[in-house]
């Protein structure tokens, strides 16, 4: 009986012993795994950190070489009009080597209701093209009278930390129009 009960609480303490000793080495490979785990979420950080910087250095360089194209994805007419979808592929501003080329859809009208032309303009020559660095991106303003008697004001705005643009076309005798769109390379 003695010895049984010697055998059984050998056993037992061989039984505690081996599973301590298995859970530091299971607690050694979970912290193992997870500053493994830690490392790669930093690398991450890291590569997109490198990513975004790369994106905002490209759109830099395309507007201060003045050669991008603004695809517009939506316009509104000014004060509060109807958003409108563009899904029209051929609808573009695109700044390349001085020349400004608008294709762009606008409502003309002194009052409702407004009817729709499109912009199609290859303009060679701006007056008072600006374009200004800002916190979040591009502030571009220039102004032509696209072979009218209006003068049109330009005014896009390019936001190449986060990426898109907003242009906005004025005239002082109809309302102004605001496309949301994407800037791309040429």
């Amino acid at each position: 009986m003695k010895r049984s009960f010697f055998i059984i609480l050998t056993l037992a303490l061989m039984a505690i012993i081996g599973f301590v000793i298995s859970g530091d080495a299971q607690s050694d490979t979970q912290s193992q795994r997870q500053a493994k785990h830690a490392e790669r979420q930093q690398a991450r950080r890291e590569q997109r950190a490198k990513r975004l910087e790369a994106y905002e250095r490209h759109i830099d360089s395309l507007v201060t070489c003045r050669n991008f194209r603004f695809a517009p994805n939506t316009m509104q007419q000014l004060p509060a009009g109807i958003m409108r979808n563009l899904t029209n592929p051929t609808y573009e501003l695109t700044v390349m080597n001085g020349e400004v080329d608008v294709c762009l859809p606008f409502l003309k009208g002194y009052t409702p209701p407004y009817y729709p032309v499109v912009f199609n303009y290859i303009l060679t020559s701006v007056q008072g093209y600006s374009a200004v660095k800002s916190s979040e991106g591009w502030h571009i303003t220039f102004q032509s009278t696209m072979y009218s008697s209006t003068d049109y004001t330009f005014t896009l705005e390019i936001y190449s930390k986060y990426g898109g643009a907003t242009l906005t076309l004025s005239s002082p005798f109809y309302n102004s129009m605001q496309y949301s769109g994407n800037i791309f390379e040429i």
